[in-house]
């Protein structure tokens, strides 16, 4: 019973974690490489609340669904995997649309040194409108150069 927590809990956090890895390589390979179209949205003016890049949320969202799903009877690690990609996601949500894009006011008051440095890092990334030649692609790890002020 308590390796079956352990386990369980060290699948959560291990997917949360593993999510950043995943997150940055799809941004960089797949985002700004074939499904550029789809992502493109995100570097330019758009009017309405939802953009074509949303769509990529349902990807990273099945993924998780499939993983409770299939761990949902026994509540093993799949199930936990999931949970973990759900959190990264919800966490991706809040930081990403929310605090750096203002898309809702309830984060606006955030004034770490760390959360600042996510902003500075995310600006930078848009500062490319194009899909080569972009630069930091992740949310929770970025160079250490933007804590500076």
């Amino acid at each position: 019973m308590e390796n079956t927590l352990i386990i369980n809990f060290l699948s959560f956090v291990g997917a949360f974690s593993l999510m950043e890895g995943v997150a940055w390589t799809t941004h960089k390979y797949v985002m700004h490489g074939f499904l550029w179209n789809l992502h493109e949205s995100h570097h330019r003016p758009h009017k309405g609340a939802f953009e074509k890049n949303d769509f990529f949320f349902l990807i990273y969202a099945s993924i998780a669904i499939c993983l409770m799903y299939f761990g949902y009877e026994q509540l093993d690690y799949r199930f936990w995997m999931g949970l973990g990609v759900t959190a990264y996601g919800f966490t991706y949500f809040l930081l990403h649309d929310v605090f750096i894009h203002r898309r809702g006011k309830w984060l606006e008051k955030i004034n770490s040194r760390y959360f600042q440095a996510m902003r500075k890092a995310h600006k930078v990334h848009h500062k490319c409108l194009d899909k080569e030649g972009a630069e930091e692609f992740g949310l929770l790890l970025f160079k250490r150069k933007h804590f500076r002020p």
